[in-house]
């Protein structure tokens, strides 16, 4: 499996900060070129995630990307997303393999080197190492990785990886020289205010630095 080097986060709780439609937002990413996206919600999930994850699942296929759905392999397999995403405190992939079949894309955090090997046996598609600088969006934030050992980990390995936290249209570069194969990026695709002009912008001068 390749990844795309831009992986958006759509993080609920930030669009609605930002006060700006999280479907309206896959839209444009999706039609900047965006062919991967993953919905995280860290809130309690009801049937409207459902159907605002009906509706993002076709929008995704429509463009011919896929949707990854953080942590819930239940809400994934209901509105036939393409993957699942999940973390240290989540189901364990090899569960999530089991409910979704051979087919799916699985994701799975690691926040060190001991957690990184363990996910190297680990049934998935890639691995997500993090966070790579300090972040503001996620609450009690693991220690800070740093390049070096984003480096290190990432040479033990063929998977993709995906390296999160703290990354920016500034520092993305670095961070892919490192040995990264894809940013996965939340705060920094999202401007302050937002609108349709400056999401699209925004989305804009990510793909021209990657």
């Amino acid at each position: 499996m390749t990844i795309p080097k831009l992986y958006p986060i759509l993080d609920t709780a930030l669009f609605e900060k930002r006060q700006f439609p999280i479907l309206e937002a896959a839209r444009i990413f999706l039609e900047c070129g965006v062919h991967l996206l993953q919905w995280r919600c860290k809130g309690t999930l009801g049937r409207e995630h459902l159907d605002q994850l009906d509706a993002l699942t076709a929008l995704c296929h429509r463009h011919s990307a896929a949707l990854i759905v953080n942590d819930r392999a239940d809400f994934a397999l209901l509105c036939g997303a393409d993957g699942v995403h999940v973390g240290q405190d989540d189901l364990e992939p090899a569960a999530v393999r089991q409910l979704t079949g051979p087919r799916a894309l699985i994701g799975y955090s690691t926040h060190n080197r001991a957690q990184f090997l363990e996910g190297l046996a680990m049934p998935v598609d890639y691995l997500a190492l993090g966070p790579v600088f300090g972040t503001a969006n996620k609450e009690n934030p693991d220690p800070v990785v740093g390049l070096e050992t984003l480096a290190l980990c990432a040479g033990l390995t063929r998977l993709p990886v995906a390296a999160i936290g703290g990354i920016t249209r500034a520092n993305a570069a670095e961070v892919l020289a490192a040995g990264a194969s894809s940013v996965a990026v939340i705060g920094d695709l999202v401007p302050d205010p937002c609108d349709a002009d400056s999401l699209r912008e925004r989305i804009h001068a990510w793909m021209r630095i990657l």
